[in-house]
């Protein structure tokens, strides 16, 4: 990384740098405060370890921030937390309400930190070390960040995927699996059929869509172009409304109230899989109906009379072993049991039947 030192640099000189991949996974826009940024550090980025941790031992000079200077500007492109864990300490002020518990520190360590190392770089020389350090290194980024930032490399600097992969210590296929999962999101945007914005609940989970289009049934959903193409535009034109229905099951609508169906990743995103696979299933989905529903739908009647057989010997067996402790002696209980009883008699005699057709059915009380 080709730089320029830099001594130090006025903390009041210093912007954050809101184009840092790891922040634009989240609200901000070109007029956000430093406030607007602090609180998102603060909130999902642990700045308040930072801060306790600098007003401990102060800000440790051996790792100055890394600015660029960009329209006048000094923007933090490396030590955007530092630089909120300063300011917060400098001015508990910018913690706003979520702050309260900053602590104080004596005058002689606030003008300790009025200042601070700095080395003097640029984006396209700095993203190198940068990759490293927060894709596969110790400080690592999300997969949203860490797809931003790869595919900024590869538009802004002309960098081909293949050397972002060699120089970050990362696998080519990998970085080509986040770039396209960044394109097939941007593609949606651009096609006016989603808006992150617009998603129903505050975290943008980007990792559910990254991974999801790595699956079969969810690919093909929207005949994706394997990840080897490093096209921006992945998803054919053809499939623009299956993609806008992935955006919406992946992702919800504040605007039409709509929740997303996938709740956790797992297992949601793998029964999504296999949904898209069954175009009954696929129906009932865009009915409204709920993902258990239409999963059960998508799935192979042997391997749920099998699973429904197997849970229904277990809860027998559960319910036999506390008898003796859990039965009170209730007529209502007992004519309950009778029933389970004739229910395992039938589906015996309809699995045997079915069995041995050309043999004489016999009742399991046979034996």
């Amino acid at each position: 990384m080709s730089t320029q030192v830099h001594p130090t640099m006025k903390v009041s000189e210093l912007d954050f740098d809101l184009k840092n991949p790891r922040l634009s996974e989240y609200e901000l826009g070109a007029n956000s405060t430093d406030v607007d940024v602090i609180r998102v550090l603060w909130e999902a980025m642990d700045v308040r370890e930072l801060v306790l941790s600098i007003a401990a031992s102060g800000f440790f000079s051996h790792e100055p921030i890394i600015v660029a200077k960009e329209d006048g500007r000094n923007v933090v492109i490396e030590g955007n937390r530092r630089l909120a864990a300063v300011k917060v300490l400098l001015d508990p002020t910018f913690a706003g309400d979520f702050g309260d518990d900053v602590p104080v520190i004596t005058p002689k360590d606030s003008a300790a930190l009025l200042e601070l190392p700095v080395l003097i770089s640029t984006r396209e020389d700095a993203w190198q070390y940068l990759g490293f350090k927060h894709v596969n290194g110790p400080a690592k980024w999300s997969s949203y960040a860490k797809s931003q930032y790869i595919a900024d490399v590869h538009r802004d600097f002309g960098v081909p995927l293949e050397d972002i992969a060699r120089q970050i210590g990362d696998t080519h296929k990998t970085v080509q699996r986040l770039f396209r999962g960044l394109m097939v999101i941007e593609q949606a945007e651009s096609m006016g059929l989603f808006n992150r914005e617009d998603r129903y609940n505050r975290h943008f989970s980007f990792s559910h869509l990254y991974t999801g289009i790595d699956y079969d049934g969810i690919s093909s959903f929207i005949g994706l172009l394997p990840e080897t193409e490093e096209n921006a535009e992945p998803v054919p034109a053809d499939r623009k409304e299956e993609l806008r229905e992935l955006c919406i099951w992946l992702y919800g609508s504040k605007r039409d109230d709509r929740r997303p169906v996938i709740r956790s990743q797992n297992p949601d995103l793998r029964h999504l899989n296999e949904v898209l696979k069954d175009g009954e299933a696929v129906a009932a989905l865009r009915a409204g109906k709920e993902l258990t529903i239409a999963f059960e739908i998508s799935r192979p009647s042997s391997n749920v009379f099998e699973e429904a057989l197997y849970e229904a010997k277990r809860d027998l067996e559960k319910a036999r072993s506390l008898v003796s402790t859990g039965y009170d002696g209730s007529d209502q209980l007992l004519t309950v049991a009778n029933d389970v009883a004739e229910l395992a008699v039938d589906l015996y005699d309809d699995m045997y039947r079915k069995h041995s057709p050309r043999r004489k059915p016999k009742t399991a009380r046979d034996g």
